[in-house]
């Protein structure tokens, strides 16, 4: 009893004391709050295409151990895509705290049209960051393996004018073992918000 006496009659005793009794509920909070892991829906393949620089892109290097986010556009596209692109540089400016941990990248659904050098200045006109941010083109068909196979994302070419051309208007979240996270409608108002909450919870806690 002298020991216990002893202690209690410490300061140090009461700060450790009123530590602990402080850190419990926040603890309780934190593990009762924490939201549930997001569901894996798919892996995706490895890929390579050319980015809107002229260089080779391909998913185990430029994306080795990172979160994407990917979208699917096309520089001549008449309707969806500039909102969508749009959506994608809100992306971009609010997770450029998380650096080299994310990363967004852009198919072409047109790449008889869209070459490097014209992703290039759609990247440029768009404030696309080069490092943050890629423009990807190569054959319809890889790019048709890649996107529709491996995405689960709809891409076609009917015929040969701009009304012909289609694809999907959800983002795809993809962690950093090449697994499907989710996807986003770009027609939603709070798409953005919400990707920017699941890219920090993956980038930062890995679920």
């Amino acid at each position: 009893m002298g020991f216990i006496e002893r202690w209690v009659g410490r300061p140090l005793f009461w700060a450790a004391f009123v530590a602990v009794g402080l850190s419990l509920p926040a603890l309780k909070a934190f593990t009762s709050h924490a939201p549930p892991p997001l569901p894996v829906l798919g892996v995706v393949p490895r890929f390579q295409f050319t980015d809107q620089t002229g260089q080779v892109f391909a998913s185990d290097k430029q994306l080795a151990g990172r979160v994407w986010v990917a979208n699917f556009i096309f520089t001549r596209c008449p309707s969806i895509c500039p909102v969508f692109t749009k959506k994608m540089y809100e992306v971009q400016h609010g997770t450029r705290n998380l650096g080299d941990t994310l990363h967004l990248v852009s198919f072409t659904v047109d790449p008889e049209y869209d070459t490097p050098e014209v992703l290039f200045e759609y990247a440029k006109k768009n404030k696309a960051s080069p490092r943050l941010w890629s423009f990807l083109t190569g054959s319809r068909a890889d790019l048709q393996k890649t996107v529709v196979d491996g995405l689960k994302v709809h891409m076609s070419k009917e015929g040969d004018d701009l009304m012909s051309i289609g694809h999907g208007g959800h983002f795809v979240l993809v962690d950093a073992k090449m697994q499907i996270r989710g996807y986003y409608d770009a027609s939603d108002g709070d798409v953005v918000d919400r990707l920017l909450r699941d890219t920090g919870r993956l980038s930062t806690f890995g679920y």
